[in-house]
């Protein structure tokens, strides 16, 4: 019999955070006592937090709550590093994002937040070569968040997808750690070919709205890809591209562009093409 997790988690301050600000929720809105209880209050972890909003979102008449709670249960249980990834991706969310005031909001409200989550239990589940249960996750994601990432995708940790309406993430791309992307980003093949066809994503990127990054090409870390760009071609680390097809326009303006968020091309950092 698997062991029971502990209902004491004096050790997370991230959860301890959220449960105070769901307490503080209900305070200031009773209306949104029930939402609150259900996703937050009710539950002596963010994995099992996590499990439920997972659960209550993608069910349908065609998958139950009750199995969908169970499998991310089990994928929580089985992989810690789901856990710690999804808490990496809240930070990164609270701290880049100004339209974030509280830890619970991305749990809450995020619907990027929430599809990477899915997208980590889907991922999971590819692993353990349950390729059908990973599909059936990618599908529901799509139709409830409007975004679609392939299971077998390499995604690391404290990822922020802002708005995250419209994001296409192919099955052999692979994200670094770190990334902020916001919507309409594509990271897509470049037709029929098969094998390894979608970019490499290095960490610290920062990649703008409506950008396509399109085959096996590697993005360096801690570049920049201005809004609307579309990437055919490898982009060295530490700088800005943009445009139509995209050219380097100037270095990525600080250490961290993914951190800062920083999307402004400067007349100083552009070079001359």
């Amino acid at each position: 019999m698997a062991e029971m997790q502990p209902k004491v988690t004096e050790l997370d301050p991230v959860w301890q955070q959220i449960t105070r600000e769901a307490q503080e929720a209900v305070r200031e809105e009773p209306l949104m006592g029930g939402l609150v209880h259900a996703c937050v209050l009710h539950h002596h972890s963010i994995e099992r937090a996590l499990s439920y909003r997972f659960a209550a979102k993608l069910s349908s008449n065609e998958m139950s709550m009750v199995i969908l709670r169970e499998i991310a249960d089990e994928a929580f249980a089985a992989d810690p590093a789901l856990a710690a990834s999804a808490r990496a991706d809240l930070m990164a969310i609270y701290e880049r994002d100004p339209a974030c005031h509280r830890l619970l909001q991305p749990i809450l409200y995020f619907k990027g937040y929430q599809a990477v989550q899915a997208y980590r239990i889907g991922h999971w589940l590819w692993e353990q070569g349950r390729y059908d249960l990973s599909y059936f996750i990618q599908m529901r994601t799509s139709e409830i968040f409007g975004i679609d990432i392939h299971p077998a995708a390499k995604i690391g940790k404290g990822i922020m997808i802002d708005h995250a309406h419209s994001i296409v993430i192919g099955e052999t791309a692979v994200v670094g750690d770190n990334v902020s992307m916001l919507h309409s980003v594509t990271l897509g093949g470049t037709g029929k070919e098969e094998e390894d066809r979608h970019p490499k994503i290095g960490d610290g990127v920062l990649i703008g709205a409506g950008a396509k990054v399109l085959g096996n090409i590697r993005v360096g870390h801690c570049s920049r890809i201005a809004a609307g760009s579309v990437v055919l071609q490898e982009v060295p680390p530490c700088k800005t591209v943009a445009g139509v097809p995209a050219k380097v326009v100037g270095e990525a303006g600080c250490d961290q562009p993914a951190v800062s968020m920083d999307q402004v091309l400067s007349e100083a950092g552009k070079v001359k093409v």
